[in-house]
């Protein structure tokens, strides 16, 4: 970790147009729980409902697509990042760094809001409110990491984030087996499942094997980003 590139990374996404994004989905989630509470359809199924399809498979992936291309992916689009490089500070802790903020953002404007939304909605019913914020936890952790590393690999990372959040997972993940097996999502969700004795929450993925994968997923998302760093500082001094 480096302060002064956490503090100048957290400077750049608090901005007023970047907060304005990070802070959208979260009211909205907050709203809609409040609305649900105060109306007669805050049952267990259509606050299970909510919280998953909202909050886990809407909320997440596309708050930690902002974060995690947004902490580094316009320093490499404008050349910015060049004036980090040329500093003694080794490729991985910039790459960790940039990560461990993103990580900091989804926990502060998805995490925390999920908890927020599920207290709101159940309470402390059937364990979900915690179940779910601990499953947006997790998930949120492997999908800063793969958006970090898209960050670094490719100026079209917000494209390809949006075409696997919203078609690989919200769209074939509903249909396709497969497509579930490969899915943060259901991944997290495996982890919110095992967390609530609610028969509501339905995973198709089994711990142990969403475990392990979220693990992976997270060490190869920021490897492969600090490997793809250093091959970029390399060819720009080339």
């Amino acid at each position: 970790m480096n302060a002064t590139i956490a503090m100048i990374t957290f400077r750049a996404m608090l901005g007023r147009r970047r907060a304005l994004l990070l802070l959208l989905l979260p009211v909205l989630l907050l709203v809609l729980a409040a609305a649900l509470r105060l109306s007669d359809f805050n049952d267990l199924d259509t606050s299970a409902q909510v919280m998953q399809r909202f909050a886990l498979a809407t909320l997440l992936p596309l708050l930690a697509l902002i974060a995690g291309t947004g902490v580094i992916g316009p320093e490499i689009d404008d050349g910015q990042i060049m004036y980090v490089l040329t500093k003694p500070i080794p490729r991985p802790v910039v790459v960790v760094t940039k990560y461990a903020v993103a990580v900091v953002l989804v926990t502060l404007f998805a995490v925390v809001p999920t908890l927020i939304a599920g207290l709101l909605l159940t309470g402390t019913t059937a364990g979900m409110a915690s179940a779910f914020t601990v499953g947006v936890l997790v998930g949120g952790i492997a999908y800063s990491a793969v958006f970090v590393a898209l960050a670094v690999l490719s100026r079209n990372a917000v494209t390809i984030g949006l075409l696997y959040a919203l078609v690989w997972e919200a769209l074939l993940g509903n249909f396709a087996p497969g497509a579930k097996s490969a899915s943060i999502q259901q991944w997290a969700l495996s982890v919110t499942d095992a967390l609530t004795p609610a028969s509501v929450i339905d995973s198709t993925v089994d711990l142990a094997v969403a475990g392990p994968l979220l693990a992976a997923v997270t060490v190869a998302g920021v490897l492969l980003a600090s490997y793809r760093l250093r091959s970029l500082t390399v060819a720009s001094a080339e």
